[in-house]
């Protein structure tokens, strides 16, 4: 009886008009608008405007003939009306599927030696103590700040003592050393509970085993969102492959390109075209994996956790 007095008593305050409802009542997943929250949907939609339309220019420009990109004419859609001429001469000229190929094969291996290179380094300064390991952080956070052209002369000699110019491996190992996300990864592993590595050790694991078996695990959101970072940054690098590839046969999509277009003089219609065709796997990337990139840096503590 006791029971159903309770849940009569509960459902009178619920229905008592005049009073308002606690906000802690509310059901599981169920959202309370406010002003702050209208603001600041109105401001992300704002900006999302203002990232869209340049993209959306590139794309209509694209679709115009060469004369109406020129001009001007027509507004958005041109005078002579959508045209895919733009994307047909670029396709035709020179080896697009090459390069394209190029850049899939050597941006996948650039994001796995990355991923490699950065998770052991970042394990090693989150839970190792050695000789030097404040200096050598130190020294990895400092790296951040260095821009990446001020690198490119001693990187090409470096290249040019191995005999790595104008090579793939030319191509690929100046980029996979990344400060940057062994900072991040290693901002991860300092939230991973040491009781579990400590359990592991116990029943006999070792460093290695515990890393590949109990960290590796725990880290795919944070693995995942880097591995995007660093393929999307490999795909659209251009100023290192520009400066260490010669032959057509190996160059990057960014690279070849750019090649056809200096080649033809300045076209807008193909200049937008080129960027477009470049940045298509990079939004089909981020629409399949773009749960991972939100998980990855909302557990890296920067999204407010």
């Amino acid at each position: 009886m006791s029971a159903v007095t309770a849940s009569s008593t509960a459902t009178r305050a619920v229905v008592t008009p005049g009073v308002a409802p606690d906000p802690r009542s509310r059901k599981p997943g169920q959202r309370r608008f406010s002003a702050i929250n209208v603001v600041a949907f109105i401001a992300l939609a704002l900006m999302a405007i203002g990232w869209l339309l340049p993209f959306l220019w590139a794309v209509a420009t694209a679709f115009k003939t060469e004369t109406d990109a020129a001009s001007g004419a027509g507004g958005w859609v041109g005078e002579s009306g959508p045209t895919t001429e733009a994307f047909t001469s670029i396709l035709s000229q020179g080896n697009v599927w090459v390069w394209a190929g190029n850049s899939l094969w050597t941006s996948a291996v650039i994001t796995l030696l990355t991923v490699a290179i950065s998770a052991v380094a970042a394990y090693a300064f989150s839970r190792l103590e050695f000789r030097g390991k404040k200096f050598l952080y130190g020294a990895v956070i400092a790296s951040i700040v260095i821009p990446p052209q001020v690198l490119i002369i001693p990187l090409f000699y470096e290249m040019l003592a191995f005999n790595l110019v104008d090579t793939p491996w030319g191509l690929i190992l100046p980029q996979v050393v990344a400060p940057a996300m062994v900072f991040i990864l290693k901002k991860f592993f300092d939230q991973v509970p040491i009781e579990l590595e400590d359990a592991a050790r116990v029943d006999g694991a070792g460093r290695f085993r515990v890393f590949w078996s109990i960290v590796l695990p725990l880290s795919r959101p944070i693995l995942g969102a880097v591995a995007i970072f660093v393929f999307i940054g490999a795909w659209n690098n251009f100023l290192w492959p520009f400066l260490i590839i010669n032959d057509t046969t190996l160059m990057t999509l960014p690279v070849g390109l750019q090649t056809v277009i200096s080649a033809y003089g300045v076209q807008y219609a193909q200049v937008m075209a080129q960027a477009v065709l470049a940045s298509v796997p990079l939004i089909i990337v981020f629409l399949v994996f773009q749960k991972q990139i939100v998980r990855g840096v909302a557990t890296t503590g920067f999204g407010g956790q």
